[in-house]
């Protein structure tokens, strides 16, 4: 596990200094190494950053192939690469090192570009080719590791990393917001690929794979979910599902390092925890976190699956500093995500840390096998959609308004709230409705008249990326439609943006099985209704674990993994809240309304309405703006 970054100047703007002074800048992902190639005329720079957890003495980066045509810098773990190893040896490459490093170099020149489809694993990958003065970027399939480029109009240099704040310290890299991007983040609290939150700053999308040649940038496409719908039974079904968790759970095993887990006592992770005991002869280390307030507590459920399987298990009750930890984790963001679940996320990752080097996690179940509530409500609202109820949404949404929001987590008034706020947008929004948390109104009452203005915005339209998404979900049936929409988008730069940050931030690296590309083929040839079964989520990954883990951990009611942060605002973070969203800063930033950020804040904190996530988001660009743009 690693961090990469470098330059392929036609323009010389940067030297080997610069090139240090970038891979500094992500030392958290690899305090263990650093390594660097420099071509002579300096036209090419590559670096990494190593957290060593493979082959401890030999591993260093950037590394070139057995023909020393071609120097690799990688961020990630390929798990199949014993058997890739020995084809390779099969056909005349020789290695110096036991690491998939010099694997995934070798297989380039191999098979050119067509290497990347071999590999499975989480990866970032740059190779300079010198033969063909050719610099390839690739990505994992389902975007785990993170990989950004940069190229400033009428300028042909491309400088890439694995974050942008080295990417920032190339010469010349302007901070300028891209307006959409912002409008992206306060709609959804994520920046879908491929925008950034900088102008000219983009991330590659997962499963896509970059080369530029010749001052020629090109992207393509080298992996994508089809629809392969399966015609087994279930008992046939069952069984291939829990093979291919086991061989997933099983590869991800491999360390030269201690290794443990997540284990949240929800379904996900208890069933990877389950596989790994099943694997191991020693006992498993698994972390969880919790929480004072009761309804966002789970480690009921996680000492009750942590006993079953007899690991070693470590907690912790969330009760730092909150205020302190926010500007901490600012750092580690370099551009805003509203995600609550960051918290506790670098806080079990930090627990971990103290024992282990790499952990399983079981996120990536909820997107392909169907786990969110939002799901049933989706079926519920198509079947509103084009019913005699349809006009009286707007009435049904208003009457819930006058509801004051309940204090737990989750509640029958709670859902309701935000199943009517689903309502009220688009019928053309379709599954996204359930993901915004800004609607149209809303933005036109926030927003500035200078930034209501801009073109892209002043139909207040959805755009790429997701029109091309909606294209490809009609080949999908039913739910199978919308696990396809949120996993190209709110999986991969939301939970995998989140879980990469937050476990870098301590230098762990963590592994996520159910995301095994095959577990994700196999997840989409399910049928619709083995997803989403009436009112049962995850209906099939739920039976098909009958028998290994209890019976309340399988069918308990989903929480989430999340902060009381709606509580938190009118407590310990109300007084960063008043000084973030204050009539100067929102004034400074020029984005926004103040008379409705100050509506806003004064009806959450007299609990009329809940307006926690627009407000955290809101606090979390003008921190970040503080931070990144002076």
């Amino acid at each position: 596990m690693c961090g990469i970054c470098g330059f392929y100047q036609i323009e010389k703007e940067a030297d080997k200094h610069v090139l240090k002074d970038m891979n500094d800048q992500i030392i958290h992902r690899g305090p263990d190494d650093d390594g660097f190639y420099y071509e002579n005329t300096g036209k090419v720079g590559l670096a990494a950053r190593r957290l060593s957890i493979i082959d401890l003495t030999t591993g260093h980066q950037p590394l070139p192939s057995y023909s020393k045509k071609s120097w690799i810098t990688y961020n990630g773990e390929v798990y199949n690469f014993p058997e890739l190893r020995q084809e390779l040896e099969s056909r005349g490459y020789k290695f110096r090192t036991k690491t998939d490093t010099e694997v995934v170099v070798n297989l380039y020149e191999e098979f050119g570009l067509d290497f990347v489809k071999k590999l499975r694993g989480m990866f970032a990958i740059g190779i300079y080719d010198i033969k063909r003065d050719r610099l390839v970027l690739a990505r994992d399939h389902v975007g785990i590791k993170p990989l950004y480029y940069y190229q400033k109009p009428g300028n042909k240099n491309l400088i890439f990393g694995s974050e942008i704040k080295s990417i920032l310290r190339y010469p010349g890299v302007k901070r300028e917001i891209d307006p959409q991007a912002l409008d992206l983040f306060l709609t959804l609290e994520y920046i879908p690929a491929p925008f950034s939150i900088f102008k000219n700053l983009k991330k590659l999308k997962a499963g896509h794979i970059l080369t530029y040649e010749k001052g020629k940038l090109n992207i393509r496409q080298y992996w994508e979910v089809e629809k392969k719908e399966t015609t087994k039974n279930f008992a046939e079904l069952k069984e291939q599902f829990l093979e291919l968790l086991q061989e997933a759970v099983k590869i991800r095993m491999i360390s030269d390092v201690p290794l443990g887990a997540f284990l949240s006592g929800g379904l996900d992770s208890s069933s990877i925890v389950a596989a790994m005991c099943r694997l191991s002869e020693q006992k498993i280390k698994t972390f969880s976190i919790g929480f004072e307030e009761k309804s966002y507590s789970e480690l009921e459920y996680s000492n009750m699956a942590a006993q079953k399987f007899g690991t070693d298990h470590y907690t912790k009750t969330l009760a730092p500093d909150i205020n302190e930890l926010v500007f901490y984790l600012r750092d580690f963001l370099d551009e805003p995500l509203g995600d609550f679940s960051n918290f506790p996320t670098y806080l079990v990752s930090k627990t971990a840390r103290e024992k282990v080097t790499v952990v399983l996690s079981g996120d990536g179940g909820d997107e392909i096998f169907g786990g969110y509530e939002h799901y049933i409500a989706q079926k519920v609202a198509r079947m509103i959609d084009f019913s005699l109820f349809r006009p009286f949404h707007s009435l049904f949404s208003k009457t819930t308004k006058l509801f004051p929001p309940s204090q737990l987590k989750k509640g029958f008034v709670n859902r309701i709230k935000r199943f009517s706020e689903g309502l009220d947008n688009s019928y053309r929004n379709r599954h996204f409705r359930w993901m915004f948390f800004l609607s149209n109104l809303q933005k036109k009452r926030l927003y500035s008249a200078d930034f209501l203005d801009r073109e892209f915005l002043k139909n207040l339209p959805q755009r790429e990326p997701f029109d091309s998404y909606f294209v490809k979900s009609r080949e999908f049936d039913g739910i199978n439609r919308d696990l396809y929409l949120d996993f190209k988008t709110y999986m991969v730069d939301n939970i995998l943006v989140k879980v990469d940050r937050m476990s870098m931030a301590t230098s762990l690296e963590a592994r996520v099985p159910l995301l095994d590309y095959k577990m994700v083929e196999f997840a989409f040839s399910l049928p619709a209704d083995m997803k989403v079964r009436g009112s049962t989520t995850k209906w099939f990954f739920k039976k098909a674990m009958e028998g290994i883990l209890p019976r309340e951990i399988i069918y308990r009611q989903k929480e989430g993994f999340s902060i009381p942060i709606k509580n938190w605002l009118k407590t310990d973070l109300k007084e960063l809240m008043l000084e973030y969203l204050s009539e100067k800063r929102v004034s400074e930033a020029g984005f926004f309304n103040y008379g409705y950020v100050k509506k806003m804040i004064d009806e959450h904190l007299s609990n009329k309405q809940n307006h926690a996530h627009r407000l955290w988001a809101l606090i979390l660009f003008n921190l970040w703006r503080e931070k990144f743009m002076g």
